[in-house]
């Protein structure tokens, strides 16, 4: 432009005072997150084709506008969902920096401490410079493709990071391509970075990328508790089986009884434990990172302890079970292993709803909610009652009376007050975990 309409409604020619306060106008625009478009207009000769190329001088300014671009409901808390999870969320744009931090800000990705730099800057710098810079850079403007690539790639090997990208352009494959979980916008996207990416967002909204994560950590933490719960059934019935032959020549736990318990175990144990649904408890616990432990020290103090415990009272059974039920004659033995094994299966089911949580106290939370989970809990008891009281020569059992079903029952509920008060044991739960993070 080389004029503009004053006030007066005068074409009068765009000097460089009034050249500086419009550029401090788009500047003040920027900086309110808004972008900016000037509306001008030049009269053409008669004669003028549009398929000329359209002269870029000798314009006359009628105005700057600036259009609000608004930020969806609910991104503000998602960024701090991310942040209280231990995801460290980064903004990488095209716009220029004024406008970037402003909706940065407006987010709650630009903190007071974070680092707001160019494209241009962030190309010049040195693998040394990168490095002491990348940890607190938050927002990246008016950067290229390959600038997302780059940082990525920084990200995942001189950092060792868990990335995870968003996308929409073809241009933003490569970084897709390159992260660890490449997230691709379903509306907006095209079919490059879809067919580039991990995962496709088809509402385009970025709190369905914490959903996202939350469901991950949850699939990851059921997976978790069910293995905790399958290795003290586990190493319960091998340490009863394998003691109780070397001291005493005969196993309590007969063969169909170890099925039965395996069943428990692996199909219900699993049917039950895995579909519990995510907590917000999920998103305020640091990321497992790379090299994590899958088993971590808080589940190996859950099963050492669950297991001695159980093995406890297992071998209290064998060696004072008939002095303490008062078991005489050729029956008693049968009578005695079938208390075992009730005991054994009661030890199981109590100790499955005190898997429900690793580290927390209260396992009851929520659990009225989850129809399956009561679902196996009540088959389970059901059918160790058919299984005890009728169908003895298939399972070699014998019915038990009101006192053995209720000793039985209140040695495996003392399980649940005993796993509590082991989870009071400080324990670090895991190695330092990396902070994954989201470009």
């Amino acid at each position: 432009c080389d004029k503009f309409i004053d006030e007066r409604g005068c074409i009068v020619p765009l000097d460089d005072k009034t050249s500086s306060k419009l550029n401090d106008i788009i500047k003040a625009f920027s900086s309110e997150a808004l972008r900016t478009l000037c509306l001008a207009y030049r009269e053409m000769e008669e004669g003028f084709s549009t398929q000329e190329q359209i002269p870029l001088q000798g314009y006359t300014c009628i105005g700057i506008v600036g259009i609000k671009d608004p930020v969806r409901p609910g991104v503000r808390q998602s960024v701090a969902t991310c942040r209280s999870a231990g995801i460290s969320v980064r903004m990488i744009t095209g716009d220029n920096i004024d406008t970037a931090k402003a909706i940065a800000r407006e987010c709650g990705i630009l903190t007071k401490d974070g680092i707001a730099i160019e494209g241009a800057e962030f190309r010049e710098k040195s693998a040394e410079e990168l490095h002491d810079l990348i940890p607190k850079m938050q927002v990246l403007a008016r950067s290229s493709p390959l600038d997302k690539h780059t940082l990525v790639k920084h990200l995942r090997t001189a950092f060792n990071e868990v990335v995870a990208v968003t996308g929409d352009g073809t241009n933003d494959a490569p970084a897709l391509r390159e992260a660890d979980i490449g997230l691709a916008m379903g509306i907006a996207g095209t079919e490059v970075a879809k067919e580039s990416a991990d995962v496709v967002i088809l509402d385009d909204n970025f709190s369905t990328i914490v959903t996202v994560a939350k469901w991950g950590r949850s699939v990851y933490v059921n997976i978790q508790k069910f293995v905790q719960f399958q290795l003290t059934v586990n190493v319960v019935a091998l340490l009863v089986n394998f003691t109780s032959a070397c001291f005493t020549g005969d196993a309590p736990l007969t063969a169909v009884q170890l099925l039965w318990v395996n069943m428990i175990m692996d199909t219900l144990g699993a049917l039950a434990l895995a579909t519990e649904p995510p907590n917000n408890n999920l998103m305020k616990k640091a990321p497992v990172g790379r090299k994590g432990k899958f088993i971590t020290n808080v589940m190996w103090r859950n099963i050492v302890g669950q297991s001695l415990y159980q093995f406890a009272v297992m071998w209290y059974l064998q060696t004072q079970g008939k002095h303490l039920f008062g078991l005489e004659g050729y029956h008693a033995d049968i009578v005695l292993n079938t208390i075992i094994f009730n005991t054994f299966v009661f030890c199981q089911v109590f100790n499955e709803i005190s898997s429900r949580e690793m580290e927390d106290i209260n396992v009851l939370r929520g659990m009225a909610g989850n129809s399956i989970f009561l679902g196996v809990l009540t088959g389970t008891i059901f059918f160790q009652f058919i299984l005890v009281q009728f169908l003895g020569d298939f399972a070699n059992t014998t019915p038990l009376t009101q006192q053995q079903w209720l000793i039985s029952i209140l040695f495996g509920f003392l399980g649940m007050p005993i796993a509590a008060a082991i989870k009071l044991i400080a324990v670090e739960p895991h190695e330092k975990a990396d902070t994954r993070r989201t470009p």
